[in-house]
């Protein structure tokens, strides 16, 4: 059962901010979504998992500001024909994404492909940061999709890329979603900023309509 949560700025003590993030994770059927997501909660890899979709949270301090991790670990059914539907519930709900795939599968590389198309179809490409994940690089050995196009396929369209074992390691786990923060720290600045500039524009071009109709 998924709990909606929407995105918020908590004020804190002494102007200090608390940053909530939702992350959105995607991808194929067993590509390791929930192994990334108990990873990072947790520091532990589980292999098997049911089919339930959640909302996990997590709360830690990252470059001094508090941080809010709220993981929507989504469940796909296996289908090999279709890709698998994003609602827009999940777009509107998602600060951050994370697209997961397995090196040893092509087909999930392929569901990321079409993801990733639909996610920029929905929202301004700038309006939602992606990082792409290439899992199971412990199988690394049953690879059929080299690191090279998945980098290739993140610069392609502006997302941060990284190859993982949530088996393995629990620090590069904790790399992908610490750089996503920093993806949805750097949009929202971005956003407001903007919000700014049109701001000022807007005044501007008020006052001089003003004098033009003196």
């Amino acid at each position: 059962m998924v709990v909606e949560l929407k995105p918020r700025v908590e004020a804190m003590e002494g102007n200090q901010q608390r940053l909530e993030a939702n992350i959105l994770l995607l991808g194929a059927h067993s590509v390791g979504k929930s192994a990334l997501t108990v990873r990072f909660l947790t520091r532990r890899f589980i292999g098997e998992y049911g089919d339930i979709e959640s909302v996990y949270s997590r709360i830690e301090r990252l470059d001094g500001q508090e941080v809010c991790f709220n993981i929507w670990d989504s469940v796909q059914t296996q289908d090999g024909e279709t890709c698998p539907s994003i609602t827009d519930k999940q777009l509107q709900w998602a600060d951050g994404i994370v697209l997961v795939y397995s090196i040893c599968d092509r087909r999930s590389f392929d569901v990321v492909r079409q993801q990733l198309q639909q996610i920029r179809r929905s929202r301004k490409p700038a309006s939602v940061p992606v990082v792409i994940v290439g899992n199971k690089r412990d199988l690394r050995r049953h690879r059929s999709v080299s690191g090279e196009e998945g980098q290739l396929l993140a610069l392609s369209q502006h997302c941060a890329f990284f190859e993982v074992s949530a088996a393995e390691t629990y620090h590069g786990v904790l790399l992908v979603f610490h750089r996503l923060v920093d993806l949805v720290r750097e949009s929202r600045a971005l956003r407001k900023n903007t919000a700014g500039v049109r701001g000022i524009v807007r005044s501007v071009s008020a006052v001089f309509a003003k004098k033009r109709a003196e």
